[in-house]
């Protein structure tokens, strides 16, 4: 049974250990409010891209000259993977989700007997993969969002991935991300970059009898207009992490703080038992030699 001291010291660094969790989850509360700002704007813009990429490909689709980052390969052996995670901890299930999601599809592309290249953006997922997928691992990028994530690192990760794509022969390109849902709630997302890959957009689908005529060709505007679009999706994905990185942090620090609540308290009521038992026993001894007198 600990001694008076031991619960003592104890309590006194869960009470430390609580005002850190405390603090970090106002500083994820105040993180979060930017980022899913960020990321709420972005996605207008990222949709629009994709209707307008969707537009100029419908114009091209089956042509000759039509991009490789549209059409691909044409293939499906060589799979490049962006494993999208955060640079830190202490974030719940953020990042192992995304790891077993990411272990999870390797391993049956593997059993299928196709090739598998993983890109690791963040550190964390870096250091969990590289024990099992170490051979298979051909890029990877840290500290991407010190503060705010920018753009231009989403430029980086894709003129990486470009050359990666073109040196090494993929055929097929998908990022996984959490998708933000809310503060509890984020959703492991995979998406095909290349080849070009449309979800189904909705009400912001453009129109079908829609005509348009562009200047120059279709053809020339897709090849510049589809690296830019590779960087965007990425920047979206990197932005969405963002903020489910910020959500998770946040909850896993306010349940961290009611728990160590919750041990504060069972902590004192031991030692206040524990304390009451010591002064009874002494109080028993002075009455025992008391009465021996």
């Amino acid at each position: 049974m600990p001694s008076l001291k031991d619960l003592k010291n104890r309590i006194g660094s869960v009470k430390n250990t609580q005002k850190i969790t405390k603090a970090m989850k106002m500083v994820a509360a105040s993180k979060l409010r930017r980022a899913r700002d960020a990321a709420e704007s972005a996605r207008p813009y990222a949709t629009r891209m994709e209707v307008m990429v969707r537009s100029l490909s419908a114009s091209v689709a089956g042509s000759d000259d039509a991009p490789l980052l549209m059409t691909g390969t044409g293939k499906n052996h060589k799979h490049l993977v962006i494993v999208a995670t955060a640079d830190r901890g202490l974030c719940g299930g953020f990042n192992g989700s995304i790891i077993r999601a990411t272990r999870l599809k390797v391993r049956e592309l593997q059993a299928q007997g196709k090739e598998v290249g993983l890109f690791c953006v963040g550190r964390k997922g870096y250091d969990v993969l590289k024990g099992e997928f170490g051979s298979v691992i051909v890029g990877k990028m840290s500290d991407i969002a010190k503060k705010t994530v920018k753009y231009e690192v989403a430029e980086r990760i894709a003129q990486q991935v470009l050359s990666l794509y073109e040196s090494d022969g993929y055929d097929v390109c998908t990022v996984v991300y959490n998708h933000f849902v809310s503060v509890i709630s984020q959703k492991v997302t995979w998406q095909q970059l290349i080849p070009l890959s449309m979800p189904e957009l909705g009400d912001a689908a453009p129109q079908a009898t829609a005509q348009y005529e562009y200047e120059p060709d279709e053809e020339t505007i897709l090849t510049d207009v589809l690296p830019r679009n590779l960087a965007m999706q990425i920047f979206k994905a990197l932005l969405e992490n963002s903020a489910s990185e910020q959500g998770a942090r946040m909850a896993a620090m306010d349940n961290a703080t009611r728990n160590a609540g919750d041990m504060i308290k069972k902590l004192t009521l031991q030692y206040n038992r524990s304390r009451q038992a010591a002064i009874t026993k002494e109080l028993i001894e002075i009455i025992s030699g008391a009465e021996a007198v």
